[in-house]
């Protein structure tokens, strides 16, 4: 019998596929992606992630059993120690400075990814939550498989590959997973629609977001710019 996580994720398959395949995560395999797109990136995920571990800690307030509770805010604390430990290390190889900090803003698709997970925490479940957040975690892990062979000229790229493949992450990922299962077993058919419909849209955003970091994504008029004038 198959599980809930692997029913919805092979809905997802082809939006999985289309992040597999998008060039961004395919320059980080060969080398070729710019430096300046994967700068861009850090930046807009690092802003990701601070509301991502929101969502975390959102959902640990959420559970009904304090072993949940403690595990959701040990995730957020994760995100926080590890992954954006990371990335400030990669923007420092980057020359990312103060200045830019200061003056950023979020990218259309990361505003509006980040808004995505703070609409089902608003007025979700936990197993609703959980089941938004999972692609971050998921299609991650799957791209650190897929490119655990692959050998980027950049340090960084090899870095990046080797954070997201290792087993730290992937007992995340397992975790996760099983939360997921077993509150779906208990769970009304209302309740599992809405689990997967939050799953597939963010699985979608997953993919716009590759798609924001390579094509340097901006608004349609930058305000900034318009009020300095």
């Amino acid at each position: 019998m198959s599980t809930f996580t692997s029913m919805i994720r092979q809905e997802a398959n082809e939006v999985w596929e289309a992040n597999f395949n998008h060039p961004f995560v395919q320059g980080i395999a060969n080398g070729t992606l710019s430096l300046e797109s994967f700068r861009y990136y850090l930046l807009q995920d690092s802003y990701y992630l601070s509301h991502f571990a929101r969502i975390q800690a959102i959902g640990a307030s959420r559970a009904e059993d304090l072993s949940t509770t403690a595990r959701m805010a040990a995730h957020a604390q994760g995100t926080y120690q590890a992954e954006l430990s990371l990335h400030e290390r990669f923007m420092g190889q980057l020359g990312v400075t103060k200045e830019d900090l200061q003056g950023f803003e979020p990218a259309p698709t990361a505003y509006a990814y980040t808004s995505h997970l703070y609409r089902v925490a608003a007025s979700g479940s936990i197993g609703e939550i959980i089941a938004s957040i999972l692609p971050c975690y998921w299609i991650y892990y799957e791209i650190g498989l897929m490119l655990k062979d692959a050998s980027p000229d950049h340090p960084i790229y090899q870095e990046w590959i080797a954070a997201y493949g290792g087993d730290w992450f992937r007992e995340l990922v397992m975790e996760q997973l099983n939360f997921l299962d077993a509150i779906a077993e208990t769970a009304s058919e209302k309740e599992k629609e809405k689990m997967k419909q939050h799953f597939l849209i963010s699985s979608q955003y997953e993919l716009q977001f590759w798609e924001m970091a390579y094509s340097l994504e901006g608004w349609p008029i930058n305000i900034t710019d318009a009020l300095a004038q």
